[in-house]
């Protein structure tokens, strides 16, 4: 047999056997059991995002379009009524316009408090960690336990502050009792309660600021004051963003330092959106104009969130 004729035989022979072969194995898809188990942890959190986060919002705007006492067994729905109501109400318009007041005070106060007390910690002083600590320490305590020290403080007869104004020779203001003192001496509450925890923020911003910047100023011959205002804020507008909105956030939504200090009075000098909503929920059993007021404030939330978000983003520098 000649060696062409061998090596034919061998091919036929190889084709004969690769046709009894049995066919491959169909695989599973390669990363099957990654998604099975991306799959078993993301999807218990879906769940608990609609539930609680989702749901409430879209069961609240069906109620702002309803009539309903929280007791009756069905509900009458009134359409636009309940907002209709609320934006033609005397009342509710002052709620408005005091709940603008104390979101500014507080949110423009701390700020501005919190950037000093920062700039402060940030040199080296004796004593720093301990102030440190102490600056942050109102923002972990409890709004009954800020609520109660408040109220010994502004008490015109034995508080902390009657000294304090006699020493200029003024009679301590009747402060929670007084619609004139009410709102500031609030405030000021909430101005002690979150200035400590903006500083600790924007003290962690200011260590993180590049040293060879303040060291080419210097060369410069830049002044404290024009370093600070050219290189030190602009590099903390990534803080202040982030606080700035988070800071408006919570303010809208204080209640508990109100509810223990004042109560919404007196009168109505210091019920905000969010007293007047409970007001109207748990007190006057009315869940349509409560329900229409929350949806309210959501969407004052969204717009000033968008807005911030907006304008206040373009003059973020990041590193």
């Amino acid at each position: 047999m000649s060696a062409v004729d061998a090596r034919a035989g061998a091919r036929s022979a190889d084709t004969v056997g690769a046709g009894d072969r049995p066919p491959p194995r169909r695989r599973r898809p390669r990363h099957l059991r990654e998604y099975l188990l991306f799959l078993a942890f993301i999807v218990p959190n879906f769940f608990f995002v609609i539930v609680f986060a989702y749901w409430p919002v879209i069961y609240n705007a069906y109620l702002s379009l309803t009539s309903w006492n929280m007791l009756a067994p069905v509900k009458e729905f009134v359409g636009l009524t309940n907002y209709t109501d609320l934006l033609t109400d005397g009342d509710f318009l002052g709620t408005l316009r005091i709940t603008v007041i104390f979101v500014l005070g507080i949110v423009l106060g701390s700020m501005v408090l919190g950037l000093a007390i920062a700039v402060l910690l940030n040199e080296k002083l004796i004593g720093r960690g301990f102030v440190r600590t102490m600056a942050f320490a109102p923002h972990i305590l409890s709004g009954a336990a800020i609520g109660t020290i408040w109220l010994f403080i502004f008490d015109p007869n034995y508080g902390l502050l009657r000294p304090i104004f006699g020493v200029v020779g003024l009679a301590s203001p009747n402060w929670m009792t007084s619609s004139k003192w009410a709102l500031p001496g609030l405030i000021i509450v909430y101005l002690w309660k979150n200035m400590g925890f903006i500083a600790t923020v924007y003290l962690a911003g200011l260590q993180n600021v590049p040293r060879d910047l303040y060291e080419a100023a210097a060369i410069d011959g830049s002044g404290p004051w024009h370093t600070f205002r050219k290189i030190t804020f602009p590099m903390l507008s990534p803080v202040t963003f982030f606080l700035v909105i988070t800071t408006t956030i919570g303010t809208f939504q204080a209640f508990d330092i109100i509810a223990l200090m004042t109560g919404g009075g007196p009168g109505n000098s210091t019920t905000i959106l969010s007293w007047f909503i409970y007001q109207q929920a748990f007190k006057a059993f009315d869940a349509g104009h409560a329900a229409a007021a929350a949806m309210l404030m959501f969407v004052v939330l969204i717009i000033i969130t968008a807005l911030q978000a907006r304008f206040l983003e373009r003059k973020v520098h990041y590193r």
